[in-house]
């Protein structure tokens, strides 16, 4: 299929898990994709090889996402080498666990500079990049919708920001066509968080189906945002989550 063919995308943090299916998935359609990465540099060559077997052209900018004047340069040079940028996927993240009354203020400044306001400053240099009629898919958390349990509180609050964040976009962009939307992920099989890790089994236990997500299903949400019938979705939450939420 090649719906996307002549798109240009960005994809943050697509070295590995999500990021990676969804940079792969963009090309697979047409896109032309670049990634940004902060320390795999092997792992971001191995997706712009996979890119670039699809025919498109792929590249990788490294950028540590908690410093903001490195991801707002990244986007502008994203937008420079493709030529222009008409699908925008603020994927780049860091997970967090630990009760409020053990969490440090390092650990806390850590989580909100990456989840919070790296994606917020990545958003806002590709707000006034974007083509008319672009897409700003945001990858948010299942968490933010349903905390099942004690020690996410920290994480479940970063990732309600990007709702927030989502949202406020859908209002300032859609004069221009623009749609920014979230994507939900409940718990997938990532090295960040394996299906056969030790706190797996807790995780199943909340699902109305009874495994783990894989990084195609939630770059299949991506896709479907990104490509012609997400035109008229906007200011939502897509929830790819196995019943996290039900």
């Amino acid at each position: 299929m090649t719906e996307l063919t002549g798109k240009l995308a960005l994809v943050t943090g697509g070295s590995r898990g999500i990021g990676a299916a969804a940079a792969i998935a963009l090309a697979d359609r047409g896109a032309d994709v670049a990634v940004t990465y902060n320390s795999s540099p092997d792992d971001a060559a191995a997706v712009v090889k996979e890119i670039e077997a699809a025919g498109r052209r792929g590249f990788a900018i490294q950028a540590d996402a908690a410093n903001a004047a490195a991801v707002s340069a990244a986007v502008g040079r994203a937008t420079d080498v493709l030529g222009g940028l008409d699908i925008f996927v603020n994927n780049a993240g860091v997970g967090a666990m630990g009760m409020i009354t053990d969490v440090a203020v390092e650990d806390l400044d850590r989580v909100l500079a990456i989840n919070v306001r790296g994606v917020y400053v990545a958003a806002q240099a590709a707000a006034s990049l974007l083509a008319d009629g672009g897409r700003m898919i945001h990858v948010g958390s299942c968490i933010a919708d349903r905390n099942t349990g004690p020690g996410m509180t920290l994480y479940a609050m970063s990732k309600s920001a990007v709702v927030g964040l989502s949202k406020g976009l859908a209002r300032e962009l859609g004069s221009r066509g623009i749609t920014s939307n979230v994507v939900q992920p409940g718990p997938t099989d990532t090295a960040m968080n394996p299906a056969d890790g030790p706190f797996a089994a807790g995780q199943r236990s909340f699902l109305a189906l009874d495994r783990f997500g894989t990084v195609d299903d939630v770059a299949a949400a991506v896709l479907y945002l990104a490509g012609p019938g997400g035109s008229y979705v906007t200011g939502t939450e897509l929830s790819v989550d196995g019943g996290h939420a039900a």
